[in-house]
Formats: structure tokens, sequence, C-alpha cells
């Protein structure tokens, strides 16, 4: 029988060259009888995160809105200008940003610096309905006082019932 003396301990390049990191790998789960299984979780990750990546570019750019089937209530139709993104141009572009200011941009708002909201409508037609809106609400308080006394007198008189 012939003794077995001690190993040469391995060094440098020669230690490298003696790991098996197929042994290890494999303890873990990451040998080479799972590489397809591991192929075929990067598919589907791949797939997974296309389609959310899809659906996150159709929502930022789409025309209909999200959910398309659903139907949106009056007064959402009513504010949606509000909440529209405003374009801002890129800081070295002069024509751009002179433009933008001309137009009454103003940094994250949709309000121009006057605090009207910002469409393509000059100052005058501004004026024009705040006017108009001014008149209504002077006729509507109008008739409401016509409408008080009326009803106050035909009390008085007797024709009507107080409850």
């Amino acid at each position: 029988m012939v003794r077995k003396r001690f190993q040469e301990a391995k060094t440098g390049v020669e230690w490298l060259k003696s790991i098996d990191a197929n042994r290890y790998l494999k303890k873990i789960g990451l040998g080479k009888e799972d590489w397809y299984f591991w192929k075929q979780i990067g598919k589907a990750l791949l797939c997974t995160y296309t389609l959310f990546g899809v659906a996150w570019v159709y929502n930022e750019t789409s025309p209909f809105g999200w959910w398309t089937l659903k139907p949106r209530p009056k007064e959402e139709k009513e504010m949606a200008h509000l909440y529209e993104r405003i374009q801002f141009p890129y800081p070295g572009d002069t024509e751009a940003m002179e433009e933008f200011i001309r137009k009454g941009g103003m940094i994250g708002s949709v309000y121009n610096p006057k605090g009207m909201i910002e469409s393509d409508r000059d100052a005058n037609a501004y004026q024009q309905v705040l006017k108009d809106k001014k008149f209504e609400q002077e006729s509507q308080k109008m008739w409401l006082r016509m409408r008080s006394e009326v009803i106050q007198e035909l009390q008085e008189q007797g024709y009507i019932d107080v409850e």
C-alpha cells in the first residue's frame, strides 16, 4: 500500500483553476441544468415589462385617455383643460421661449401671469367674458330681488299662505 502524502498547497492562478464554480452554482440553483428555467423566467420578465412599458407610453401619449370605454362625467370633461400637460420649451431656444412667454405660459401652471386660464384668445376677449359674467350675476340678483318683493306683496294681500 502506497502512503499518501499531503498535497502541495495551491496558490494564485493554480488555486483559481482548481475551483469548480459550477459545483457552488449548482447548490444555489444556478447550475447548467437550471439554465433553461432561468431563460424562461427572463423571457417572461422581458415580456411583462414590455407590456407595462407600452401601456405606460400609451397612457402618456393617448389622445383618448386611459380607460376609453369608461364614460367621463360632464364635470370631468369641463375641468380637463386644467390638467393638460404644458410643453415647456428648451431653455436655450430663445425663439420658443419668447413664444411661450408671449402666450402667457408659466412654470407648473396652466394659468398665465394675469391669472386667467391659458388659451388662444386675446386679453379683450377675456375682459368681455368677465363683463358678461358680471352682467349675468347682476341680472340674477335683480331678478331674485324683484321676485322676493312680488312674493312679499302677494303675502301681504293674502293671496299666498306663509308656511
